[in-house]
């Protein structure tokens, strides 16, 4: 009943006050954007979403533009060289809050998208789709946020998110108020999240932990130069 109907109800009471509360604000984002880099104030890329038929299906996610036009097309964060280089002024401000994912909740109106779930592989991130199918996550409607968002986000690695986004749609599976439960508990989580940019590590998934190896290596290159 929660999932088949009572989230769809939600997803449109949450994401149609969103678009009356938040149109103006996003104008002057959409207006920022257009004098810190001229070009286009959205960007649109492939993205999985729920399976049909049993077969993988894609769909085009919106997001506010952040990075520079001149920015390789379809290359995920973490796979630039140095990422930084090309995260525009404006940019560097919407994706540290989270802004940027704004226009996605017009997608959550249309039912691209819902308000919580696993959030929209790449296209090409294979690894995170089979990661995925493992435990039933690729079943569920892709989210604006999700448990593992509030869990890590960039921090994770690919099977560590899994397992979490895994964790989601069992609970959303299991019927009564755990799916309800969860959703609340990732709505409130996402806010407190944002508000004090948990996880947020330009280079993508699993960059947290990369760092970390780094300087690692740095501290034993160090002490058997001492």
């Amino acid at each position: 009943m929660y999932k088949r109907f009572i989230k769809r109800v939600i997803d449109l009471i949450l994401s149609g006050v969103a678009i009356l509360v938040l149109a103006f604000p996003m104008l002057i984002i959409a207006i920022a954007i257009k004098i810190d880099d001229p070009g286009p104030v959205l960007f649109k890329q492939k993205r999985v979403g729920k399976k049909k038929n049993g077969e993988i299906a894609y769909f085009m996610i919106w997001k506010f533009r952040s990075m520079k036009m001149s920015t390789p097309h379809d290359t995920p964060t973490h796979l630039l060289e140095n990422p930084e280089q090309y995260i525009t002024r404006v940019g560097r401000f919407i994706r540290k809050t989270s802004l940027d994912e704004l226009p996605q909740i017009y997608q959550v109106f249309t039912s691209k998208l819902s308000v919580i779930g696993p959030r929209p592989a790449l296209w090409s991130q294979d690894d995170l789709v089979a990661e995925r199918e493992k435990y039933g996550a690729n079943d569920i409607k892709p989210g604006i946020t999700g448990w593992a968002q509030i869990n890590g986000r960039d921090e994770l690695e690919i099977d560590v998110k899994a397992k979490f986004d895994g964790e989601y749609a069992a609970a959303l599976n299991a019927g009564k108020f755990k799916g309800f439960a969860m959703d609340v508990k990732c709505f409130f989580g996402t806010i407190v999240s944002v508000l004090k940019s948990d996880g947020v590590v330009e280079g993508g998934t699993g960059e947290m932990k990369k760092q970390e190896k780094e300087k690692e290596t740095e501290k034993e290159k160090d002490t058997v130069a001492k």
